[in-house]
């Protein structure tokens, strides 16, 4: 007999728990509510704690590279005037096991898909149905309705279904809002071949070569580097936030205004903002938001991971990574489980999933919104690491069932992770 697990959702952190946990004897169904399983176009970065999982642990690394997965190289930090202030080396500690990696969101999106389906991967392939809305769940009998009236029933339910989750109010009994932290960002991606050809911006920044430009000033922050072999340049702009102009679209996302960028970027120089000029219409604006911590991730047959259950700011580049790590988590913890699983099993490993994997994402969760202050103030106790003592926190990570049994840090960070719990 075999077990089924669905999974809520087909992004990345739906596809990478579908490879986590594909075994013998077991189905693997993902519900993904859009007609057309694909993600938009913009880059994705995944840290040295995350790749290593899906390059080694899932054995894609060949594959992404196949795709244009580029190693980030470093940060350079310009003033507005194109000077350049400040470069930091990504320098990847032995101890890390590997590097911080840049994608394009489809092509890793579209990895994580093949690896998922393969038929010749470990266990059965996943199966991954379209225009699959859920609207209900029986949480303790891990049955799902969807949409269109059809049921599905399965012995553990992986609520990936995002920030605006519908499972996460089956799991918690009430409605959690996910909050505006004051800045939008308009996200856009263009040849690196068109800014080559801008000369005031080809002064500057070299689009080819990998590493992560940053400039800021006014309020401003751009954030900007190459993707898929240095063919393609991504930039993000942020600004405040633009919550009017979104939900004009009664959406958090929508297709972004080039005169309104342009205009909130006016008391930047031409060479900056070379990129929205050359992007033309294919610009879209992402208001931010993130949730407080959530009391717990699990009920019944269910658990929530990724945006679902700790959505976060990017700041700090960890909401794919955390993603990643729910689903190495879920994989580690169901390894030996086949056949029919019984509710008080799966109950007692969703408990040791969240108890290895809630303080760490709350702490890297925190520490994001810290990054973005005073924008995203909102009364937190502020968290005392440095940035060099937060990326041994991030990074010097090996599973879930290693992080648990292991003394983490040094007695500076316990002691944050002591406070987070009270």
């Amino acid at each position: 007999m075999s077990s089924t697990f669905i999974v809520v959702g087909g992004g990345i952190a739906g596809l990478a728990s579908a490879i986590a946990l594909r075994a013998p004897k077991r189905r693997i169904v993902v519900l993904e509510q859009s007609s057309l399983n694909r993600e938009v176009g913009a880059t994705l970065s995944l840290q040295p704690n995350a790749t290593k999982i899906v390059e080694k642990q899932w054995g894609m690394g060949d594959a992404l590279k196949r795709v244009g997965a580029m190693r980030d190289e470093g940060f350079n930090m310009y003033s507005i005037d194109g000077k350049l202030q400040r470069s930091i080396p990504l320098v990847s500690k032995t101890e890390y096991g590997a590097d911080r990696m840049v994608y394009h969101r489809r092509d890793i999106h579209d990895t994580l898909k093949e690896f998922a389906t393969q038929v010749d991967g470990f266990g059965e392939p996943a199966e991954i149905r379209t225009s699959s809305c859920v609207v209900a769940c029986d949480l303790d009998e891990g049955i799902v309705t969807l949409k269109d009236g059809s049921v599905i029933k399965g012995d553990v339910i992986i609520g990936a279904d995002g920030i605006k989750s519908t499972l996460r109010k089956d799991v918690l009994g009430y409605e959690v809002q996910a909050e505006p932290t004051g800045f939008s960002a308009y996200r856009l991606v263009l040849p690196s071949s068109d800014l080559e050809q801008n000369k005031d911006f080809r002064d500057v920044i070299d689009p080819r070569s990998s590493f992560t430009s940053m400039v800021m000033g006014h309020d401003r922050r751009m954030i900007m580097g190459p993707a898929r072999d240095g063919n393609l340049f991504s930039v993000v702009a942020l600004v405040p936030d633009q919550r009017a102009e979104v939900e004009a679209g009664n959406s958090w996302t929508s297709r972004g205004d080039l005169e309104t960028l342009l205009n909130e970027y006016k008391d930047f120089p031409a060479w900056a903002t070379a990129p929205f000029r050359l992007a033309k219409d294919e610009i879209g604006l992402w208001q931010l938001r993130d949730t407080e911590p959530l009391e717990t991730w699990h009920r019944g047959r269910v658990i929530l991971i990724g945006d679902a259950a700790h959505a976060m700011l990017p700041t700090q580049g960890q909401g794919a990574s955390q993603a990643i790590e729910d689903a190495e988590a879920l994989g580690a913890f169901f390894s030996d489980l086949k056949g029919d699983i019984q509710l008080e099993e799966v109950q007692s490993r969703f408990k040791k999933i969240f108890e290895a994997r809630f303080e760490r994402a709350t702490m890297i969760q925190r520490y994001s919104r810290e990054a973005a202050r005073p924008a995203t103030d909102k009364g937190d106790t502020k968290i005392k690491m440095n940035p060099a003592e937060f990326m041994d926190y991030n990074c010097l990570y090996n599973g879930a069932k290693d992080w648990a049994h292991r003394r983490v840090g040094t007695e500076s960070l316990e002691k944050e992770l002591q406070a987070l719990a009270v």
